[in-house]
């Protein structure tokens, strides 16, 4: 029996080999590759505990997993602030109807993490998994099912941001360029500011069952070329607008509430 198995995978590696289908080494779980410890990547869980992270004891590890388990918050990592110039790694799944989010810079600077199949801001692809939220819409929905792990990328150059998802690049814009400009605006409006840096990377808590792992980051030097180049969003339905409209006006009056609350003190 040992020597059929030995045969099948050394079959196996050869039809690989044959049609360029050899993976690439990808490292156990909270752990680096040689790639990347070679890139200057940092692991920012190991595993193990949650030291260098801050909450307010609602987050768990269970089997080397990072688990929110109830009320309390954000989980912040507060090791170093995010970079100016960086890429984070990690891995996320959900339970089904799941919400959270990877916020990696000041204010409205989120990744988001969703179950885009039952979760009502699935339906707006500027609200879905690896959407910039409420800025940036994914090429295309690249989640897995619900219960499975999926693989993340954040990368942050200058005015360029890039969400992967799965091994596909998703979002990849310059949002110094004038034909951004509506959805710059539009996460502005919001709250939120593009240009802002020096935040330490939070894990949201909203409320929902969410499980995190092999977090990693690194500094991007200032030569290397991130492979810029656009990849066109995925197109904003029109009761997708309306529904956002709605949002932003809600906002617009809950802001003004407060300013006359302040006048008023």
């Amino acid at each position: 029996m040992k020597t059929i198995r030995a045969f099948s995978f050394v079959v196996v590696a050869i039809v690989l080999g044959l049609t360029g289908l050899v993976p690439h080494a990808v490292a156990e779980p909270n752990s680096l590759t040689e790639e990347e410890k070679k890139a200057g990547f940092e692991l920012l869980f190991d595993g193990q505990s949650l030291d260098g992270w801050q909450q307010d004891g609602n987050w768990v590890v269970e089997d080397g997993v990072i688990a929110r388990k109830g009320k309390g918050g954000s989980l912040v990592w507060k090791g170093q602030p995010i970079p100016d110039d960086f890429e984070l790694r990690f891995e996320w799944k959900v339970g089904e109807r799941s919400n959270s989010g990877v916020y990696y810079r000041p204010g409205q600077y989120e990744y988001q993490i969703l179950d885009n199949q039952k979760h009502s801001d699935g339906l707006n692809p500027r609200t879905s998994a690896a959407s910039l939220y409420f800025c940036m819409a994914p090429s295309k929905d690249a989640t897995r099912p619900v219960g499975e792990w999926n693989e993340a990328r954040i990368v942050g150059k200058g005015t360029v941001i890039q969400h992967w998802l799965n091994g596909e690049k998703v979002i990849d814009f310059d949002y110094a360029d004038p034909r951004w400009k509506a959805n710059v605006e539009l996460l502005g409006q919001r709250g939120g500011d593009l240009s802002a840096r020096g935040a330490f990377l939070s894990l949201q808590d909203h409320g929902d069952p969410v499980w995190y792992r092999s977090l990693r980051l690194r500094t991007i030097g200032p030569d290397e070329d991130i492979g810029h180049e656009t990849v066109e969003p995925a197109e904003i339905p029109d009761h997708a607008k309306a529904k956002e409209a709605l949002i932003l006006e809600r906002i617009r009056k809950n802001r003004e509430a407060r300013e006359k609350a302040v006048k008023g003190n």
